[in-house]
């Protein structure tokens, strides 16, 4: 091979590299033990936002990552949240397909699967 061609192979295996590492950033992680995606508690007080959000959710009926229980006060703890319209701990979008956490509301018993 000439030294363009191994040049350019060295490029092209670079940038793959870069790619494939932005796309295991951009899919992020659900932190069961932490209740977190990403770094952002999904408990505390939650934003539901169109555009920008910290995280993707999806309301289901059954199997979800997280069970939210809706509270007015005290958020604490994995699966409580209280929604505000400014100050959040974290901003949330509900959409209806490649959300990054599943959500289940219920009355009692929150918290991760």
């Amino acid at each position: 091979m000439n030294r363009l061609t191994v040049s350019s192979l060295l490029a092209v295996i670079a940038v793959a590299g870069v790619v494939t590492s932005l796309r295991a950033d951009a899919g992020g992680s659900f932190n069961k033990g932490g209740c977190t995606f990403n770094g952002k508690k999904l408990y505390g007080k939650i934003q539901v936002v169109t555009s920008f959000p910290d995280v993707k959710v999806q309301e289901v009926s059954s199997f979800p990552d997280v069970k939210v229980q809706k509270v007015t006060s005290f958020p604490d703890s994995c699966g409580k949240w209280q929604f505000v319209t400014s100050f959040p701990d974290t901003k949330v979008q509900f959409v209806t397909s490649f959300p990054d956490v599943k959500i289940k509301y219920v009355t009692s018993f929150p918290g991760a699967n």
